[in-house]
C-alpha cells in the first residue's frame, strides 16, 4: 500500500496559453495512467476545483518512497512539469505522506513539539 504522495497543484491558466495548458494536462493524465498500469506508481487522483482566486486543481500521485523517487527523476515527468509551469500560475509540487506513512510524520512532529517551549 502506498505510504507517500506527490501533491501537484496549480492556479489559474496563463492568459493566452489555455489550449496548451489543456494539452499538457491531458499528457500528464496519460503519463500517470501509463505508470499506474505498469506498476510504477500505485495510483493517482485528479481534483478540479470550482473557479476561485487561488487553487484550481491538484493531482495526487501515490506510491512508495522508491516509486516516487524514481518518477521524480524520469525525463517525461520533468518535461510535463516544465510544460505545465509555462502554462499555469502557481504550480507547486509537495511531498507528503498517506496511509501508513502518516504515523511516521506524526512521530516526527511530536518529537519536534517536545523541543519547543510551550506557552499559553
Amino acid at each position: 500500500m502506498a505510504d507517500r504522495v506527490l501533491f501537484i497543484s496549480w492556479g489559474r491558466a496563463a492568459q493566452g496559453r489555455e489550449e496548451r495548458g489543456l494539452d499538457v494536462f491531458n499528457e500528464a493524465l496519460g503519463l500517470y495512467g501509463k505508470w499506474q498500469q505498469e506498476g510504477r506508481i500505485e495510483s493517482f487522483d485528479v481534483v478540479l476545483l470550482s473557479p476561485n482566486a487561488s487553487l484550481n486543481g491538484y493531482i495526487e500521485i501515490r506510491g512508495s518512497v522508491e516509486q516516487l523517487n524514481e518518477i521524480r527523476e524520469d525525463d517525461d515527468y520533468r518535461r510535463v512539469l516544465t510544460d505545465a509551469n509555462l502554462t499555469v500560475h502557481d504550480l507547486a509540487v509537495v511531498e507528503g505522506a498517506c496511509n501508513e506513512g502518516i504515523a511516521r510524520m506524526v512521530e516526527t512532529y511530536q518529537a519536534a513539539v517536545s523541543r519547543v517551549p510551550q506557552t499559553a
